[in-house]
């Protein structure tokens, strides 16, 4: 290391503290996939990732700061395979309809997965950048009534808010498969379109999303 510069010394620490945290999101991710969310402790968690516990308040302030970063990554590739599926819609009402079943049905499918992902809302309200974003412009591009009609700013918060409670709700047990058009239904009316209007978007929506996309990053 006496060889070396201030300058790739100080890479060579960012690299170790970015394995580092790796290693203790990998490790959280582990134990959520074998335990409930809730039993989990910080000695569980730098135990299975074999650091010591001081390292672990190095890189997260809390056992919730660290299940947002684990959320944060599963609902961002989770989302980041949807891409393709969405961008083929013309559509801003079926993209975000497309997007909430998408995300609904991937938690009726792990229920593991939608309590972490609910977690993310009490440690990072506003986790999700990426999905806020495309989400946000999409509601942007809605057909407009009354210049007093809730601005999309408003009507983003409320879509977030909304799934994250089903979400919940899924991981928990409480809602199921027969609840999900209801709640795609209910978003759309909560976003401003009318009931028909929305009950036809729900009709037009494609028959499959894109699993096999999810079935081939994985391989």
């Amino acid at each position: 290391m006496a060889n070396i510069n201030p300058t790739r010394r100080a890479e060579i620490g960012r690299e170790k503290r970015a394995r580092t945290r790796a290693q203790l999101v990998e490790a959280a991710n582990s134990l959520f996939a074998r335990q409930a969310v809730e039993s989990v402790t910080v000695d569980d968690v730098v135990r299975e990732a074999g650091v010591a516990k001081g390292t672990f308040y190095v890189h997260f302030d809390s056992l919730e700061a660290l299940t947002a970063a684990v959320a944060e990554e599963l609902v961002q590739s989770f989302d980041e395979m949807l891409q393709p599926g969405r961008v083929s819609l013309s559509e801003p009402a079926l993209r975000i309809a497309f997007g909430c079943r998408a995300f609904i049905d991937k938690a009726l499918n792990d229920s593991r997965w939608a309590a972490v992902a609910a977690r993310m809302t009490a440690a990072t309200p506003k986790g999700g950048e990426n999905i806020r974003r495309r989400l946000f412009e999409d509601l942007q591009q809605l057909p407009t009534g009354s210049p007093e009609e809730t601005s999309a700013e408003l009507k983003l918060e409320v879509v977030v808010g909304i799934m994250l409670q089903i979400l919940r709700a899924l991981g928990e047990g409480r809602l199921s498969s027969l609840d999900r058009d209801a709640v795609i239904n209910a978003i759309l009316r909560a976003i401003g379109l009318g009931a028909q209007e929305a009950e036809l978007v729900v009709e037009r929506l494609p028959t499959t999303v894109p699993e096999k996309s999810s079935r081939a990053a994985a391989n």
